[in-house]
């Protein structure tokens, strides 16, 4: 028995990357997982996001490990869709348990270059598109008396970044949004808590604009060009995490009793210890 039997969650962000692993985690343990992804590109952002075929393939993939999966095309910036998601998911599976709110951008660039359909993209995506997600969900977990929301955040929401200020007030902002929402539901079953991962072995990190902004003075950096430098940001050394690693804190935070609520969990290779 999986310690998520008979539980219903939804993943945000889950084409691939870190979502694709939270749903596979997710399933292992039991649960029924409704895929979303917007697998659309966003035209602010500089590296391809997320395809149709890749968010079918996540459902196909709980699906061929015995899961059950529903994959969902939504665009979380927009207020009809995450209602419709939210409605979708209780007409397939009768409950909503769990949500990870994981979708999210990033895009690089100095504070006074940032377009101002750059900042909305940013902010739409990353701070009101969670928002509009746990919104959706609080009625069906309120009535249920129980509720498991996880926010991922960035070590970027936990100290300043030069050339992501609009990244950088999103992940802040989504610790600020989740701490209140615990408060808010703290006595109906529900507990919201934040993840914080360090650099996570995806396309956001692996991405010819990224690469140019960590070696600006190569003309086509590498993988092997920017490691060194990716794992110079932390004490450990490690440039970047697979995602699965992630998960493990998820799965923590989902699989919790009902204690833990309003907590930062950071998985930081280290960068935790010199921040008060």
């Amino acid at each position: 028995m999986g310690q998520l039997d008979g539980k219903v969650a939804i993943v945000t962000g889950a084409g691939r990357g870190q979502g694709r692993a939270h749903v596979l985690a997710l399933a292992a343990e039991g649960a029924a997982v409704v895929a979303c992804d917007i697998a659309a590109p966003i035209d602010s952002v500089a590296y391809p996001l997320a395809t149709p075929e890749e968010l079918e393939e996540t459902v196909q993939l709980v699906e061929k490990a015995g899961g059950r999966g529903l994959g969902l095309v939504t665009d979380i910036r927009d207020t009809d869709q995450v209602e419709a998601m939210a409605a979708r998911t209780l007409d397939a599976f009768g409950r909503i348990d769990v949500l990870v709110a994981n979708a999210g951008i990033c895009a690089a660039s100095p504070v006074d270059q940032i377009t101002d359909q750059g900042w909305a993209d940013m902010i739409d995506t990353n701070l009101s598109g969670a928002f509009k997600c746990i919104r959706a969900v609080l009625p069906t977990m309120k009535a249920q008396q129980f509720g498991r929301i996880v926010v991922v955040s960035s070590m970027t929401g936990r100290h300043g970044n030069m050339n992501l200020a609009h990244y950088s007030a999103t992940k802040f902002g989504l610790v600020g949004l989740a701490k209140s929402v615990a408060l808010e539901v703290v006595r109906t079953g529900i507990t919201c808590n934040v993840m914080c991962p360090t650099s996570v072995d995806t396309p956001m990190v692996h991405n010819e604009a990224n690469y140019k902004l960590f070696c600006p003075e190569i003309e086509n950096p590498t993988i092997d060009d920017v490691r060194p430098r990716f794992a110079g940001l932390n004490p450990m050394g490690i440039p970047w995490v697979e995602p699965e690693i992630f998960s493990r804190a998820i799965m923590y935070l989902v699989t919790d009793p009902g204690v833990m609520t309003g907590v930062v969990h950071e998985v930081s290779l280290g960068i935790s210890a010199s921040m008060p």
